[in-house]
């Protein structure tokens, strides 16, 4: 604990003579190292806590100014060791600033009594006119608001994790705005409310109002010039640029919002990138990605989803309000143009075009081209899955990951080929055959849902998705020994819980073991889902084992089977290669990629195929 003491006369008549004044010098009280030489024009109301004076601090690279406190209005202010503290336009009122801290050209910083600083407010993702179904607070990451949006309905659930979160929220609340260590805050209008954690930068920002800014050491976080940002909260490692307007919205780890964007009761979470479109009650999971200006996010929970350019979507049915709502799972995209009337639900690593009404449901149909022409809805069955554009994705995704590894909030699984996507895939197959097989005489074109598969997309279909399988089934079995699985965890179905890929058991025994008690805190919870995380490895196997006896119909993997599905993944893998090296050369032969990237990219395919080649067997 600091010890402060009063100011002695002398000290008083110094800082006089600079043009300080006081309410009271009585209330006015300094720790060891305090040099009223350091403090001109500062008047002071109510009482004052000011750590030492001594040192410099650096303003920008090779430029350092003397600490202290200039052309000020302070109000029951605390600050710490070696401050700079200058040209305060208004008044710092009702503040605690840590140590090595700039707060330069500043208008105001206040704390008023209805301060909540974002903390435990409930707001209303995916149905834009629902009641609330999310509650934003620091220690959120995107499976705990995955549950809680999943199962609104669920009172008991809801119930409590409010009393949970209610409880985090209470013991973390600060009595008044706070600024940590070595945060600068520059050119900057006006912070009401606001948790600043330490080594944040606030650099011509136009308005924090009730936030709270998680940044530390090892994740500082930037807001920058003409941001405002109300009733929000932002996490580590991310960046608020560009005059980025955003109100009752959760920033994630390592997110960036930019020149422009717009949100509104809206999540991002892991890796997230927004700039210049908006997004409206939004579930954007990790690595969703919207660039371009014309693109609006609204009432669709979405994952390593990537926008194009005037993607819209519609969450009005007719004139009962904004109330319906989708859900695009993870890797899909959206072509330039792009609009999908809700509600929608669309399977894993799809690409839509156009404009689709309707109402589609592919979940199991994943990996498909979702096309609109004129007033026709085509749909092309595992289209995806062989593309260049699906290959560089599932590369890129987690190179990209900037999040500091040693301390991660979300579950991140990479994998694209999962229990998950595989069961769609099974029942997606199961449908194209029964297709195929019950409709034989359904001539040139098939019907799903209100869409149109023609006869030989259903076809290529199947082939996509039975080399989907075989791939898995290989690639799973060189990842494991052949041996029975030692847990049935992982047997049944399962679910993507915004990046945590997961049996549907485990998700029920998590919701009951909230509800009896068993989980009593949201840092139990969390740890939770990372021990299903980590156990993710074993869980798959115990799922993957089922698959190829059942593929395969056999009793036991025999050393024949074995060489059996080896010899079928190295197949469907040079295959699907293939068709991704096919893809490529169709996007060559239209003249847009240069050669030099064009021959790089086989290149890289080349080496793969050697690689998986030589150590099939090792």
């Amino acid at each position: 604990m600091k010890k402060y003491r009063s100011l002695n006369e002398d000290e008083i008549k110094i800082m006089q003579s600079n043009g300080c004044q006081a309410e009271d010098w009585k209330l006015v009280m300094v720790a060891k190292g305090f040099e009223p030489e350091a403090c001109h024009r500062v008047t002071f109301y109510g009482w004052a806590r000011i750590g030492s004076t001594k040192g410099t601090v650096e303003v920008t690279e090779g430029f350092v100014k003397h600490c202290g406190i200039n052309n000020a209005t302070l109000r029951n202010v605390t600050i710490g060791d070696q401050c700079l503290i200058e040209n305060i336009g208004n008044f710092i009122n009702d503040v605690n600033i840590g140590n090595c801290c700039q707060v330069s050209n500043v208008s105001t910083i206040n704390t008023t009594r209805e301060a909540n600083y974002g903390e435990g407010t409930l707001i209303s993702v995916l149905n834009e006119a629902g009641k609330g179904n999310l509650i934003i607070f620091s220690g959120l990451n995107s499976q705990v608001g995955a549950l809680m949006v999943n199962h609104a309905s669920d009172k008991k659930l809801m119930a409590t994790l409010k009393r949970l979160i209610g409880e985090t929220v209470a013991a973390t609340r600060p009595r008044c705005t706070t600024i940590g260590d070595h945060v600068a805050i520059v050119n900057t209008n006006q912070i009401t409310n606001a948790v600043i954690g330490d080594a944040c930068r606030i650099e011509g920002t136009a308005r924090l109002n009730d936030c709270t800014i998680a940044s530390t050491t090892d994740n500082p976080i930037h807001i920058g010039t003409g941001v405002i940002c109300e009733n929000s909260i932002v996490s580590g490692g991310s960046k608020l640029t560009g005059s980025v307007k955003m109100v009752d919205c959760f920033v994630g780890e390592a997110c960036e919002l930019s020149i422009g964007f717009t949100a509104a009761s809206s999540v991002f979470f892991a890796n997230s990138y927004m700039s210049n479109g908006e997004a409206c009650a939004a579930f954007c999971g990790p690595y969703t990605v919207s660039h371009h200006k014309s693109s609006l996010l609204i009432g669709a929970m979405f994952s390593f989803y990537n926008a194009g350019s005037a993607t819209n979507f519609s969450n009005h049915a007719y004139k009962m309000g904004p109330m319906h709502y989708g859900t695009l799972e993870r890797g899909v995209k959206t072509a330039s143009g792009a609009y999908l009337l809700m509600p929608a639900k669309i399977g894993a690593f799809s690409v839509l075009f156009g404009k689709l009404m309707y109402h589609p449901d592919t979940r199991d149909l994943p990996f498909s081209y979702l096309i609109a022409y004129s007033d026709t809805m085509y749909l092309v069955p595992g289209r995806n899955f062989a593309t260049v554009g699906l290959y560089r994705d599932i590369r890129k995704w987690p190179k990209r990951d900037r999040r500091n590894s040693a301390d991660r909030k979300s579950c991140v699984n990479f994998d694209w080929l999962s229990p998950f996507t595989i069961s769609e895939v099974l029942r997606g197959k199961r449908i194209l055959e029964d297709l195929r097989d019950h409709k034989p005489n359904a001539g040139k074109n098939y019907k799903y849902q209100d869409y149109v598969i023609k006869s030989e997309w259903l076809e290529r279909g199947i082939m996509y998705y039975d080399l989907a399988l075989r791939i898995y089934m290989g690639a799973v079995l060189k990842r494991h020994r052949p041996t029975k699985p030692r847990t049935q965890r992982g047997e049944g179905n399962w679910i993507d819980l915004s990046g945590l890929l997961m049996p549907e058991s485990e998700e029920k025994l998590v919701i009951d073991d909230l509800i009896s008690g068993k989980l009593d805190s949201i840092s139990a919870l969390i740890y939770r889902f990372k021990g299903i995380n980590d156990d993710y490895n074993e869980l798959r196997w115990a799922w993957s084992y089922r698959l190829l006896l059942d593929y395969y119909g056999l009793d036991e993997l025999s050393d024949d089977s074995l060489d059996r599905i080896h010899a079928d993944y190295k197949e469907a893998r040079h295959k699907w290669v293939d068709l991704i090296r096919q893809d490529a050369e169709k996007e060559f032969a239209l003249g847009d990629v240069e050669r030099e990237v064009f021959e790089d990219f086989i290149s890289q395919l080349d080496r793969e195929v050697d690689f998986e080649d030589r150590r099939l067997y090792m």
